[in-house]
């Protein structure tokens, strides 16, 4: 291209750059990405999290012990003790007997009777913690399904 005068215009200085290329627009993307998963990780467990674990763990637990009473014929049951819980009926040191939370405890004391009968009366437990006012989750089967954890308001 020519102007007038005879003069050519370089081609290097004829483009113009304009905005970004798709490259640096996804690695700043990426960039994001990243550091939004690193605050996320970051943060701090939240305590209806810690509670509804042991919950769930509780319900497990108690389903397992529920198992084991079909299989032997044993009465199996379950208590909250000071230093955690325990199973009676179950031969020693196989289910564990702690929280994984310190200051977890059930908000009432009871026992819970887990068989050796297939139906069971419907039976519950709500656990609090001492580290986390105001919050609870109830343990609870109808006495046919298993146990399962809710965290209530």
């Amino acid at each position: 291209m020519g102007r007038p005068g005879g003069e050519t215009i370089p081609r290097a200085s004829r483009l113009v750059a304009r905005g970004f290329t798709l490259l640096e627009l996804l690695v700043v993307v990426s960039i994001m990405a990243l550091a939004t998963a690193g605050v996320g990780f970051a943060l701090a467990d939240g305590g209806r999290t810690r509670l509804q674990r042991e919950g769930d763990r509780l319900a497990a637990l108690l389903d397992s012990a529920r198992a084991q009473s079909r299989a032997t014929g044993s009465v199996v049951s379950w208590r909250a003790s000071t230093t955690g819980f325990h199973f009676d009926g179950v031969a020693p040191g196989s289910l564990p007997e702690h929280w994984l939370e310190p200051g977890t405890q059930p908000r009432t004391p009871k026992t819970l009777w887990l068989g050796p009968e297939p139906l069971i009366g419907a039976q519950d437990i709500t656990l609090v913690n001492s580290e986390l006012p105001g919050q609870a989750v109830r343990v609870a089967s109808d006495g046919l399904r298993p146990f399962t954890a809710q965290a209530l308001q």
